[in-house]
């Protein structure tokens, strides 16, 4: 139950609430998006908030709970007539799995009866189910981006459409929307992550007082649900009362001009893209005026809706963190409302309710610090954003630490405290990079890398169905049932057909796959303007792997070992973090280097078998310690590699030419990364 949880105990969870109230109040405001990390009771919110949402009046009978006040004109149940007697229930949740297939969530059509007998025999999906009620989605990060869009359009048009072979089937859509994330599992695309109104950053609380409560309330509601229950009914049906309230008052907020330049202005100040988010901010706006109980949108209700809407859509690069800076936020509506900005009234609204718990609201923007903030490393050296690895400039030298000499650094004393030490270089802007593909045709999730077998791509032939046609070839179909027409009988329009004449489409397409990064770290990589060319170089592949739709793993080896700096994730932005951080010194044991990518990818082909690996191993090809390279490149044997070559100067040894060899391997110099990108870039543009 909503009013139940401590707020206090989870920082965000108060504008949390706020969001999931406004969208209640009015679906304009486009839904919500939770990111936070896990045990922090973003699903416990959205769900109790189903219960406070007014019940609905639906016909009888009808599967996509069509308005008997209203009901859709264009509904595949109808027609109804209006003003029929309705039947009263709750407003509905629907939860989307992360591995819902397409037709579980628009719905789909028996085609072979659409075949034979003409008629549209449509099955409705969730989003039918949803309409007029809540769709919550687990690890919305998860879902495949196809699916996402079909979601997002649905909810921003509130109609879903499907289209199924030249039938058409359209019914109403509009649904409260919540996604809720874990960041380090993956971050949402930016197209996609825009398309949510409103976004809330959650984080557990450390205070142990607060934590405490909610053991407690979660220990007296498992010992007796009822009781439990029973103590927080009229605060659960004040909050009820009050969002049908707001609600009913939303057709009549008024948002004066003054108000809307207000929008405009913050909006263009906090350089967001396109006008989605003067829209939502506006709605909102309206929402929390109605759910403040005003008739007329003031600054209050402008703060509180951009606090919400404009945080996710502030990101410049994928790496970056979502964020507000509320001091801005408050110099903005100041000078275009003439108020102090010092004013201690222009906090936060009050967001409790009727016999709702109290608590400040904090800052959507109070998250993670970004890849290469003082958090960012795994090592608790410093990084991108501290004075020993700041950010370099391209081509501008001077910007990093200072020098040490190209070649292996001696070790001291052999202890592995020092050794751990290291140095930390600075890493300068990405730059675009080449297609690194695996060769052959996949069956791996969808992405953008390698050539794959999808649900999802061009046709290029037809197949006989395993099981259920999922997605059926026509013309194929017709193909193979015209020849027994006679045989079979057929006297009438349409055709007789067999379960043996089905077919189904070939689809190809691309998949995403897993991107395994082996990085020499060693003493030989530590000259401060290589490492930097280095780490940028790898920065720009794990760039270019977060827009592809890739797994990415990160191994590193000097001294004595390899360290498997990043598990595979899909999580892009863990790798830019400890990329930033990652020390150089020690030795090259090249060996241990290549057995550990070695036994990670045989760990992942267990997980995930379907998910082919990209071997990338940036090296000069040195081996200084630690085992027979010839025997470690073994273990690696099938596995399609790409070998970045960073050994620089005049005199080249040629190293990493015969590790490549080894490896059949397609060997990239580093120096020509930049290059080759740009050349593929400019060839795609002239085609």
């Amino acid at each position: 139950m909503i009013v139940t949880y401590p707020f206090s105990a989870v920082v965000g969870l108060d504008d949390l609430k706020l969001a999931l109230v406004l969208n209640a109040v009015s679906p304009r405001a486009g839904g919500v998006l939770v990111r936070g990390e896990k045990g922090t009771a973003k699903s416990t919110i959205v769900r109790a908030l189903a219960a406070q949402l007014p019940a609905v009046n639906v016909v009888p009978g009808c599967r996509f709970a069509c308005d008997p006040a209203a009901p859709d004109a264009g509904c595949p149940d109808g027609p109804h007539e209006p003003g029929s007697q309705g039947l009263r229930r709750p407003a509905a949740l629907v939860e989307l799995p992360v591995g819902a297939s397409e037709d579980r969530l628009v719905g789909s059509l028996d085609v072979e009866r659409a075949l034979t007998e003409g008629v549209k025999a449509f099955e409705p999906g969730l989003l039918a189910a949803a309409h007029r009620g809540v769709l919550y989605v687990d690890e919305v990060n998860l879902l495949h981006d196809h699916l996402v869009d079909l979601l997002l359009d649905a909810a921003a048009l509130g109609t879903c459409y499907v289209e199924r072979e030249s039938v058409s089937v359209r019914h109403a859509a509009r649904f409260l929307l919540v996604g809720t994330m874990n960041p380090e599992e993956g971050e949402l695309r930016p197209q996609l992550l825009d398309r949510f109104g409103l976004t809330v950053e959650v984080k557990a609380s450390r205070n142990p007082e607060e934590r405490a409560e909610v053991v407690r309330r979660r220990l007296a509601f498992d010992a007796d649900p009822g009781a439990f229950a029973g103590r927080w009914a009229a605060e659960e049906t004040a909050l009820a009362s009050r969002i049908a309230q707001a609600r009913a008052r939303v057709p009549g907020v008024r948002l004066p001009d003054a108000r809307l330049r207000q929008i405009a202005t913050v909006c263009a100040a906090f350089e967001v893209d396109g006008l989605r988010a003067d829209l939502v901010t506006a709605s909102t706006a309206i929402a929390h005026a109605a759910w403040q109980g005003r008739d007329v949108v003031t600054t209050e209700d402008v703060r509180a809706a951009a606090r919400l809407s404009l945080p996710h859509r502030r990101r410049r690069d994928p790496f970056d963190a979502p964020g507000l800076d509320e001091a801005l936020l408050d110099e903005l509506l100041a000078r275009t409302s003439g108020e102090d900005p010092d004013d201690p009234d222009g906090g936060g609204p009050d967001i409790s309710g009727p016999g709702g718990p109290e608590g400040s609201p904090t800052s959507a923007g109070d998250g993670p610090p970004p890849p290469g903030g003082p958090e960012g490393g795994p090592e608790g050296g410093p990084d991108g954003g501290g004075p020993e690895g700041r950010e370099a400039s391209p081509g501008v030298e001077g910007t990093t630490s200072s020098a040490v000499d190209d070649g292996a650094v001696p070790e001291q004393g052999g202890g592995p405290g020092k050794e751990a030490a290291g140095r930390v270089a600075g890493v300068a802007a990405p730059y675009r990079v080449p297609l690194l593909e695996v060769p052959g045709v996949g069956e791996g999730a969808a992405g953008r890398r390698s050539r794959s077998r999808t649900p999802h791509g061009r046709a290029t032939g037809s197949r006989r169905p395993a099981g259920r046609v999922r997605d059926l070839h026509v013309t194929a179909t017709v193909l193979a049932a015209a020849p027994h027409q006679l045989r079979r009988g057929r006297r009438g329009p349409g055709l007789v057909l067999r379960e043996d004449d089905l077919r189904e489409v070939v689809r190809e397409g691309r998949e995403g796959n897993l991107v395994l990064f082996v990085v020499d770290a060693s003493g030989s990589m530590a000259a401060r303007k290589r490492m930097t060319a280095v780490k940028t170089a790898v920065l720009s592949l794990l760039l270019d792997a977060y827009q592809r739709r890739d797994k990415v793993g990160l191994v590193t080896f000097r001294g004595r070992d390899a360290a498997v700096a990043l598990p595979p994730t899909s999580s892009v932005e863990a790798g830019a973090a400890r990329l930033r951080s990652l020390p150089t010194g020690g030795r090259t044991p090249l060996a241990a280097g290549l057995a550990r990518a070695a036994e990670v990818l045989r760990v992942e082909r267990l997980r995930d078998p379907a998910r082919r690996p990209l071997l990338v191993l940036v090296t000069d090809g040195r081996a200084t310690a630690g085992g027979d390279v010839d025997r470690a490149a073994a273990l690696l044997e099938g596995t399609a590699a790409v070998v970045v070559d960073c050994e620089s100067g005049p005199v080249r040894l040629g190293l990493a030419v015969r590790l490549a060899a080894r490896l059949r391997a397609r060997l990239v110099p580093l120096d020509s990364l930049a290059d080759l990108g740009s050349v593929v870039r400019d060839h795609r543009k002239a085609v």
